[in-house]
């Protein structure tokens, strides 16, 4: 009998494995594709964040080219608490959010509960309403222009019918030019919030409210102890997303007012917008731009913490 051969010592290696296995060959491919997207973005967020951040703190004239950047610390920020139309700014941006969030949330809810619960024609009514949304702002607010006449709108020959002698001067009065403009905006996202809204309801089962008017339950009790609850999810979603925007508005303001009379509608994305594009004050632009992120990330932190809280 021939003797087995036994393998020396050492001597047996595995086989090298592929470093492009199927798996990996596949994921390279993917990453080839995201490339783009990933350079671009890093470009054009990161490096735009960071020269942001450079440029708030130092002094350039937008014509003066690149080399008339001048760093000059933290003036700029000691500026902007020193600028009365920015602590105006502030102060009408904060007025807009209290106008443009809680109220119309409410009423899209409410008007949410009746379309899908008691009216007929319900695409009909989600596309009415969102009509305005999906509209060119531009022209939801040259229409609104015509209905604020002073003198020869439609609400102001309404009310003066009512007996209302001396109707408000709406956009060119300085009490009532951010309102003017709250309601435009709170009219145009309307269908928005409704149409959010009306996606969440579909979602909570019958057989709750059945078992709710078994119990007893009326209209309103099942209102507020059953869809006011089960959309907290849907309103919280809403209530980040519409904070953000209404410290965002700038083409109705540019449209209609440029921010007056006397700074009474001026936001802080417009200001922006002066300092940066009119006078060309890029420096100062910017910290105004990080002030602006630095009230959103705050009021968002807040919200999410009370979320947590609930």
């Amino acid at each position: 009998m021939e003797a087995v051969k036994q393998p020396v010592p050492g001597t047996h290696r595995e086989p090298r494995k592929k470093f492009l296995t199927p798996h990996r060959k596949d994921a390279l491919i993917g990453w080839l594709f995201l490339a783009p997207e990933i350079i671009g973005m890093l470009f054009l967020n990161v490096f735009a964040l960071g020269f942001s951040l450079y440029l708030s703190l130092s002094k350039w004239d937008l014509l003066s080219g690149v080399k008339g950047i001048e760093f000059i610390g933290l003036d700029n920020y000691v500026k902007l608490f020193q600028d009365p139309t920015i602590i105006q700014a502030v102060k009408n941006n904060v007025l807009y959010m209290i106008m443009t969030v809680p109220i119309p949330i409410a009423i899209a809810l409410v008007m949410a509960v009746l379309i899908h619960n008691s009216v007929f024609f319900k695409d009909y009514f989600k596309v009415a309403f969102f009509i305005p949304y999906i509209s060119s702002i531009i022209a939801v607010a040259a229409v609104w222009s015509a209905l604020f006449h002073p003198s020869l709108g439609p609400i102001n020959q309404f009310l003066m019918d009512l007996g209302f002698s001396n109707p408000p001067k709406w956009l060119v009065d300085p009490k009532t030019s951010l309102l003017s403009i709250a309601i435009i905006g709170s009219w145009a996202s309307l269908g928005y919030t409704i149409i959010i809204y009306m996606a969440g309801l579909t979602n909570i089962s019958n057989e709750i409210y059945e078992a709710a008017e078994i119990d007893g339950a009326g209209p309103f009790k099942k209102f507020f102890s059953i869809t006011v609850p089960m959309l907290r999810s849907t309103t919280f979603f809403l209530l980040i997303t519409m904070l953000i925007g209404s410290f965002k508005v700038f083409d109705i303001i540019a449209y209609l007012t440029e921010g007056g009379p006397n700074n009474s509608s001026t936001v802080l994305v417009y200001r922006i917008y002066e300092e940066g594009f009119k006078y060309y004050n890029m420096g100062y632009a910017s910290a105004i731009s990080w002030l602006l992120f630095a009230i959103i990330g705050l009021l968002t932190a807040l919200t999410w913490k009370m979320r947590n809280e609930d």
